[in-house]
């Protein structure tokens, strides 16, 4: 017990300043997504910021979240026994003092949440009267007092001096090291119960309470049909993977082609019914689906290429040639020059202007300049054009204005993920390579078979953080946006500080930023599924 209270309170400061500049926060910004926020907070709409981004689609991923954190519980519950039985232990009595922790942590929500407006409110009161320190601290004093707010506290309080104290009775009574991990554990399993259940209920009442406003406007949303076609299809598309992966595990060959022909009719099914998703999409927020689609663009067309160009020329500088040091230097220099500075450079350097760098180049070839970062047409649509050739307009790909930027995030990157790259390499062991030269393998053979797999962990790296460098990227992007571009090179993060800053609605920006980062959450997690079950370590 003292080894267990002298760490908790070695990470306690830390722990703090993580709660006070990284979880409050998030929580606060969800806080606000639920309300119609200008400056100041106005009436509570519940997920009518999310609906209005994502249309019904909204409800579908709540509903999923729902059923998550319910199986997540139902995960950590299992684990726990399985555990709690390999050793010979019980379980259950501990189920008790976690209920009451997880009680806690949500009393402790109940009373935040009820202690915000309290506080927020001060702002308002203050308007007109000199502002000093020991009213605010009054006015502080009387939020946390209110009528509404003191009692919950105390709730919580009680609630969680009775957890503690039944824990230590279950320690005491149980004495065993898994205790209070076990305890621990059965704890996030009850708040993800109770948290997925309350989340569930809260998606049905809004879900109803839209359809009935719906009804009584005289249209018909189309809620539920489309909740329950797209998640089916979802459902479906699971079923699939599942079925797929079980035909790898066949002794016969009946067996194995049953289960691939199964796996690609429950893919059909699920296709079918997510086509429901660009009737959803078309009632959603075009200006949020244009950011994505832009995003989208801008990641495909950055990620492989900074990543092949940086493997390239690790593999050309490992090859200790002379000046290769200073070519080192040379190409990480962009990555520590200061971003708003070398994007203004940049843009100068496309400027329309015939006297810009780019353009007077171009004119030595014998090529008409471009509008570069003013041109909104899709360069596909550019290139059909000059051929001759008429391409359908979701085939136009990224504005020329997009890839102008696109190149700029290449050149910068280019140079950090060289360095990663050459770490890598310096761990390969020499002995594999002198090896298979020995036996005959060429350099190319030597480069496919040995240095490229045992350089996937460092791939794999560089892939995830460049993903996600690219939906999070903002500030040279909004340094060489121009507004000809026509919102072509608007990406997820500048939709979401125009909303924020120009069009001063907090509570919907936050709501798209909460969108993007569950974009996030998802393409890490297909990245890991699919990438990282390759990665080799050697």
């Amino acid at each position: 017990m003292r080894e267990y209270l002298t760490g908790y309170l070695m990470i306690l400061p830390a722990t703090g300043l993580i709660f006070l500049f990284g979880i409050f926060p998030v929580g606060f910004a969800l806080y606000v997504s639920l309300f119609k926020w200008r400056l100041k907070r106005g009436d509570f709409i519940g997920i009518t910021n999310y609906t209005r981004a994502a249309g019904n689609l909204a409800y579908v991923a709540l509903f999923f979240i729902a059923l998550g954190a319910l199986f997540l519980a139902w995960y950590l519950t299992r684990r726990a026994r399985a555990q709690a039985r390999e050793h010979g232990e019980r379980l259950w009595p501990l189920s008790i003092p976690a209920l009451l922790h997880a009680t806690a942590a949500l009393a402790f929500l109940r009373w935040s949440v009820l202690l915000l407006p309290q506080v927020l409110d001060i702002a308002g009161k203050i308007v007109g009267v000199e502002k000093t320190r020991a009213l605010f601290m009054q006015l502080l004093r009387e939020a946390v007092l209110a009528e509404s707010v003191l009692p919950a506290f105390w709730t919580f309080a009680a609630i969680l001096l009775a957890a503690m104290l039944s824990g230590a009775a279950a320690l005491k009574r149980w004495p065993s090291p898994r205790n209070a991990a076990h305890q621990g554990m059965l704890a996030v399993a009850w708040f993800s119960a109770i948290a997925g259940l309350i989340l569930g209920w809260f998606t049905y009442r809004e879900a109803g309470r839209a359809y009935q406003l719906a009804l009584e406007q005289g249209s018909d949303p189309g809620i539920w049909p489309q909740v329950i076609t797209i998640s089916t299809g979802v459902v479906l598309m699971g079923l699939a993977w599942l079925v797929w992966r079980s035909a790898e595990r066949q002794d016969t060959g009946g067996g194995f082609w049953f289960r691939i022909l199964a796996a690609l009719v429950l893919l059909v099914g699920a296709w079918l019914l997510i086509g429901e998703l660009p009737t959803v999409i078309a009632a959603g927020d075009k200006r949020m689906w244009s950011g994505l689609k832009v995003t989208v663009f801008y990641s495909l067309g950055t990620v492989p290429f900074q990543l092949a160009i940086s493997l390239f020329l690790a593999v050309l500088l490992f090859q200790r040639l002379a000046g290769s040091e200073l070519f080192r230097m040379l190409f990480f220099l962009p990555y520590v020059t200061p971003f708003v500075a070398s994007a203004a450079v940049f843009r100068q350097m496309f400027s329309v202007r015939p006297q810009a760098p780019v353009n007077q180049f171009l004119r030595l070839l014998g090529l008409e300049p471009q509008r570069w970062l003013q041109e909104p047409t899709g360069i596909f649509t550019m290139l059909a054009t000059r051929f001759g050739l008429d391409l359908p307009a979701w085939a136009s790909g990224p504005s020329l204005a997009l890839v102008v930027i696109m190149i700029y995030s290449i050149w910068v990157y280019v140079g950090y993920d060289t360095v990663i790259y050459l770490a890598g390499l310096g761990n390969i062991p020499s002995e594999q390579i002198e090896a298979a030269q020995i036996d005959g393998a060429g350099r190319w053979q030597v480069f496919r078979y040995i240095i490229f797999p045992l350089l996937s962990p460092t791939t794999y790296f560089l892939s995830l953080i460049a993903i996600i460098g690219t939906f999070k990227a903002f500030s040279h992007i909004w340094v060489m946006r121009h507004e000809l571009a026509l919102g072509t090179v608007d990406t997820f993060s500048v939709t979401i500080f125009i909303e924020f800053f120009d069009k001063v609605r907090y509570g919907y920006a936050s709501a798209l930023a909460f969108v993007l980062f569950a974009i996030i959450l998802i393409l890490t997690f297909v990245n890991n599924r699919i990438q990282g079950s390759r990665v080799f370590y050697g």
